[in-house]
This record gives structure tokens, C-alpha cells and sequence, in this order.
């Protein structure tokens, strides 16, 4: 994801959580949070209680980005966030649990005495993540055409080129969806599955490798003792769950978008 599109993505984040947008430069957000998102992100508990208990009057954070160092304004002061920064992964982990799911339409005037069709594409944001004892996540955004099937990767940042609405337009209808949603989840699934299988795994071969390693170590330590303790079988187990290379495929958030046919 680039620094470009971090910063549409909160300017989006922001303003479907009623968020006012103080600033907003190149390089730079300055947002005022609500009382919920301040709830959300900012970690003060002690606070919220204590002024719901006392009554007195709330003051939600302001929040300050500096999504791309070089464009930013001079001596602009905020947080850097960037792919991987725990800020992002926060507002990720946020946009997941306050909207997992959401509906939208082109809003495009069809030609004049014309009722315009929307094709019905499934979205959905993943992260596939791979883990032994290293950890590295991978964020992709896949769509898939309801009607005929077709798989679209970097669905997201095509969305973001079109004027989307949450509510379906004058004179728009919508087409009815051959492949059900749920099935959705599964073909998209398949198909990141099928890709991620044809990788290099050179990572996870080295991962055996350290496991090994750390487990000949752990025997060599236990030599000569007849009756492995309980100990021994507890940290080998440990050796397993750090090193044992996985590959979890999850659901970050998407949606039913409705869109016209040559739209992407």
C-alpha cells in the first residue's frame, strides 16, 4: 500500500466516522476525533469512567498524520504511520470491528430515457499472514464478479476511482447475483490459497531448519535421561508453536458493491 493511498484510506476512515477533518494537505491529517473513536484508538479508559461517573464535559483527542515526510508541510508535527506502523494495523483492526461489512453503488447518471444495470461484485479486503518465528503480513484486495465469476486483484484502489453511494441512484437497478456471497468468500479464498501455494517457501524451509536446530539442542540437553520430564515435552511443544511454519488467509473487512459493467 502506498503512502498515497494511506492517506485516502483515513480520509475515508475519518469521515465515515464522523470525524472532523482539520487539516488535510499533502503529506498531512489533522483529524478531531469523536467521543467513540476516541474510545476506540486512544486507550484512556480511566478517563471515559471517570467522566461518565463525575458528568463533566468530554474532550475527544485530536489526532496529527504525517503520511509522506516529503510532502508534508515544514515543521508539520504528528504521528508517521506507514505500512506495518501499529497505528495502521489499529485503525485496520478498528475498520474491521466498527464496519466489517458494507453496500455501495456507482452513482452514475445513465444516458437520458435509460435505466442503468449494476453488476453485483463481491470486495474483500484479506490479509494473509505468515508465521513461524517470524511474522510477515500481506494485504490484498481481491473482487469478484457475482454475475460471471471474474476475479479482479487490487479491487480497492479501483473502487477508490469511482463515485460511490450508499444509496442505490435514480433510475439505477441492480442484477441479480448468480454466485451467493458466501460462496463468494470461498472462491476468493481457493483462489488466494492456490496462489500462495505456488510461492517461494524458502522461508519456511529455513524455519524447519532453526526448529531443528533449537530441537537437536533440546534433545542434546535431555541425553541420557531415560524418562523425558514433563519439562522436556513442554518445551519441545514450545519449539514447535515458535517455529512451525503457517500461513493464516483472514478476513479484514468488504462488501456487495454495485457497479456498472465497464467500470473496472
Amino acid at each position: 500500500m502506498q503512502q498515497q493511498a494511506i492517506h485516502e484510506f483515513l480520509v475515508r476512515y475519518f469521515h465515515a466516522n464522523n470525524c472532523e477533518i482539520i487539516e488535510n494537505k499533502p503529506g498531512y491529517l489533522n483529524v478531531q476525533l469523536t467521543i467513540d473513536l476516541d474510545k476506540e484508538l486512544m486507550n484512556r479508559p480511566f478517563y471515559w469512567h471517570y467522566l461518565e461517573k463525575t458528568g463533566g464535559t468530554p474532550n475527544p483527542a485530536k489526532l496529527a498524520f504525517i503520511t509522506n515526510k516529503q510532502h508534508a508541510p515544514e515543521n508539520a508535527k504528528g504521528e508517521a504511520i506507514y505500512f506495518g506502523s501499529p497505528r495502521l494495523h489499529q485503525i485496520f483492526q478498528s475498520t474491521k470491528n466498527l464496519a466489517g461489512y458494507i453496500r455501495l453503488y456507482e452513482n452514475k447518471s445513465p444516458m437520458a430515457g435509460m435505466n442503468l444495470p449494476l453488476i453485483p461484485w463481491l470486495g474483500l479486503n484479506m490479509k494473509i499472514s505468515y508465521q513461524c518465528d517470524r511474522k510477515r503480513d500481506v494485504f490484498k484486495s481481491i473482487g469478484l464478479n457475482l454475475i460471471n465469476g471474474r476475479l479482479l486483484d487490487g479491487f480497492h484502489d479501483r473502487l477508490l476511482q469511482l463515485p460511490m453511494t450508499p444509496k442505490i441512484p435514480d433510475y439505477a437497478y441492480t442484477l441479480s447475483p448468480l454466485i451467493r456471497p458466501g460462496s463468494g468468500v470461498a472462491r476468493v479464498h481457493s483462489f488466494l490459497s492456490s496462489e500462495i501455494s505456488v510461492e517461494d517457501h524458502t522461508w519456511a524451509e529455513e524455519a524447519r531448519k532453526r526448529w531443528k536446530k533449537d530441537l537437536d539442542l533440546l534433545n542434546h540437553f535431555y541425553e541420557g535421561i531415560d524418562e523425558k520430564t514433563e519439562s522436556y515435552e513442554t518445551e519441545k511443544l514450545a519449539l514447535r508453536e515458535q517455529y512451525e511454519p503457517k500461513v493464516n488467509i483472514s478476513i479484514v473487512n468488504g462488501g456487495v458493491f454495485y457497479i456498472t459493467e465497464k467500470a473496472i
